[in-house]
């Protein structure tokens, strides 16, 4: 039997990517009714050149369900750095998904979790029948690659991918899709601003990780260390396993969709009627 080719969308990262390309222009792509849809616009854009290229069977799209989560939970300061999103973005988050609807493609959200964990667990979930490709901006999504799941980075402009495998993860990053995870909490990670352990950078982590290749076997051969990552980490290790939690994508969330709801078929007609009422010009040009 021949094996499917899912594509799981970050929802987010094409509707905040789409957005921000467009508004710095001033370009919000305003309805009649004033509406801003430009991050909309954008996002099919990217969507459907995705498609194009990696030409699945099967999409569904992951969205985030609000920004509290079981990592708020354990620590409020994750992603307290973020403002509020642009008030010309807000009411593009209902519309987009009625547009994903309108496309006949299952939106999949569980609240508690981030997209990431529905996108960790549905990959989890099909890659021993099906081959996977997670489409994203987002480079904590790497952790994910593993046999049967390949994660693409959208890269600037439209059509540029770095597609990340089993195959050449290690002769790209240096490192195995899950050590990801560990570098991370050593490090810490300022867009999610979560700490890490003060004072390791990205470079040490990285050497830390290559040297002994968990933060497990770090701990249990920290007195190889030198006196100063010892300290920093003995001062820090409640915080070291604190990021460690927050940096893991989880996959085993209380997720489901069933293969046969995301089968790759549309209805043209309910698509350009979608479009129609965003009043998109150049409907042709978009799939």
């Amino acid at each position: 039997m021949d094996r499917n080719k899912v594509l799981l969308v970050d929802g987010m990262a094409l509707l905040f990517r789409g957005f921000f390309a467009t508004s710095f222009r001033g370009n919000f792509m305003r309805t009649s009714q004033g509406i801003p849809t430009n991050g909309i616009y954008q996002f099919i854009r990217y969507f459907t050149d995705a498609v194009n290229k990696f030409e699945p069977t099967h999409i569904i799209c992951c969205w985030d369900m609000g920004s509290k989560t079981f990592r708020t939970d354990l620590y409020d300061g994750y992603k307290a750095n973020r403002g509020a999103p642009p008030e010309e973005l807000v009411p593009q988050f209902d519309l987009i998904k009625e547009v994903v609807d309108s496309f006949d493609m299952p939106n999949i959200g569980v609240v508690n979790y981030e997209a990431d964990d529905c996108m960790g667990t549905l990959a989890n979930d099909f890659r021993l029948e099906h081959d996977v490709i997670i489409l994203t901006g987002d480079q904590d999504m790497l952790q994910l690659v593993e046999q049967g799941v390949e994660v693409a980075i959208m890269k600037k402009g439209i059509g540029n991918y770095d597609v990340f495998t089993i195959d050449n993860f290690y002769e790209k990053k240096g490192i195995m899709p899950k050590q990801v995870i560990d570098i991370k909490a050593l490090m810490g990670d300022t867009a999610d601003n979560y700490p890490g352990v003060k004072g390791i950078g990205e470079k040490t982590a990285t050497k830390l990780i290559q040297e002994y290749g968990s933060i497990d076997n770090l701990l249990d051969n920290i007195d190889q260390l030198s006196k100063g990552i010892q300290t920093k980490i003995k001062e820090n290790i409640d915080l070291l396993h604190l990021s460690r939690n927050l940096a893991e994508i989880k996959c085993d969330v209380p997720v489901t969709c069933s293969i046969e709801t995301a089968i790759w078929q549309y209805d043209r007609a309910k698509i350009e009627a979608k479009f129609a009422e965003l009043e998109f010009k150049n409907v042709a040009n978009l799939f």
